[in-house]
């Protein structure tokens, strides 16, 4: 089956003997035993639920790997793959992750004794030359947030594997259905499914999928060991809101497209940064079907790009991006405030980024709200309004 049909095509009852349509939400901590000598198939719920567990089992399939396993955020999910490691142990880490992953990496994993050594992992000679006989995990993202940089993951999972290391890809901005990093050579996928896979703003989780069954067996062991695993009714809504991820994501890509090439012609705005606009990006197009819906713009100015937000009425200004409503941040401010700006500096990190998610509103209608708060932006700046020569159909 094709992933749209698998979204809605797949056992979301297995066992249930009333006929439901729907995965039932168990919500219940602990199950009873028929013996006090053996378990059963459930028997708490931080080791296993069977609302989870065909959550877990559907992103399985959808993202090609042997099991996935759900957790209480997205950093919960990154946090279980990093305690495979150990003292000594380094990660090569691309130089552009969200500012979250940054901190996990350079503030707290380096209390346990394992080095984050970063490099420009776009450049394959570049990534090449950061390994070192200790290098046991390489982490990318497939599309970087917020600089929409792309990294070839099959030449790093060669140079990985040919290091004795690991893989790791963060799929977020793309999901299963535009990419799948295990096919092409990751050993990890991971997502914060916060944001598309559940795509309605209502859950906060995390994901990761694993192709080889021996990390899969550790990585359960982590997530039964530390108790960081979805709870049940996070789990049935992120399934209720990963049957429209197809729909979705289909209309937000095609908007976000039109929102790309709206802003490369508007007075006021100097860069757009957006993958569908790299006709010639070879690694992207091998590796994706799709372009994601996170559209990326520069002013010039910090104080211009904060007007421009604080003008915009159906973007909500909000630290997350992939819901079906459409938001706008300022990265360096918000999701990526907790990278200190000496190190923002160092990696050219622009203080005037905006950052969009399109959501499923008509696109026409975004983009004349982008064009009032531009051209508004520019009558206080410049004492005359910008106008936008793009049309909104």
């Amino acid at each position: 089956m094709r992933p749209a049909t698998r979204l809605v095509q797949f056992n979301a009852c297995p066992g249930e003997p009333f006929g439901a349509t729907c995965t039932p939400v168990y919500q219940t901590a602990t199950f009873d035993q028929d013996s006090p000598l053996e378990f059963g198939r459930y028997d708490y719920t931080r080791s296993g639920n069977p609302t989870r567990e065909v959550l877990e089992r559907q992103i399985a399939d959808l993202e090609g790997g042997v099991r996935c396993f759900a957790f209480a955020s997205g950093l919960a999910a990154i946090t279980a793959v990093l305690n495979l490691l150990g003292p000594g142990d380094e990660v090569l880490a691309c130089d552009d992750l969200y500012g979250g992953t940054y901190r996990l990496l350079s503030r707290i994993l380096a209390r346990r004794g394992i080095v984050v050594n970063y490099a420009d992992l776009t450049d394959t000679q570049a990534a090449a030359a950061a390994f070192t006989p200790r290098t046991k995990l390489v982490f990318l993202e497939s599309v970087s947030n917020p600089l929409m940089r792309i990294c070839d993951i099959k030449a790093i999972a060669e140079l990985a594997h040919r290091h004795n290391a690991h893989l790791c890809v963060d799929n977020t901005a793309l999901t299963p259905l535009s990419c799948r990093p295990l096919e092409l050579g990751a050993d990890f996928v991971v997502h914060s499914a916060t944001k598309y896979l559940c795509g309605h703003s209502d859950v906060t989780a995390g994901v990761v999928t694993v192709r080889d069954k021996a990390l899969a067996d550790e990585l359960y062991m982590i997530q039964n060991g530390e108790g960081a695993g979805l709870g049940p009714q996070d789990s049935y809504l992120l399934l209720r809101g990963l049957k429209t991820l197809d729909l979705r994501l289909e209309r937000q890509q095609r908007s976000a497209a039109k929102v790309a090439e709206f802003l490369e012609t508007c007075p006021g705005v100097t860069q757009v940064l957006f993958p569908g606009l790299e006709k010639h990006n070879v690694a992207h197009l091998r590796q994706s079907t799709g372009h994601g819906a996170v559209v990326c713009f520069r002013t010039g100015s910090p104080q211009v790009s904060a007007a421009i937000l604080e003008s915009l009425t159906l973007f909500g200004i909000r630290v997350s991006f992939g819901g079906v409503s459409s938001s706008a941040s300022l990265p360096c401010r918000m999701s990526h405030a907790s990278i200190p700006a000496p190190v923002r500096e160092a990696r050219h990190f622009p203080e005037d980024l905006i950052r969009l998610s399109i959501g499923i509103e008509d696109v026409r209608d975004l983009i004349e709200d982008l064009r009032r708060a531009v051209a508004s932006v520019a009558t206080v700046v410049c004492c005359e309004p910008a106008v936008c020569s793009q049309g909104v159909a």
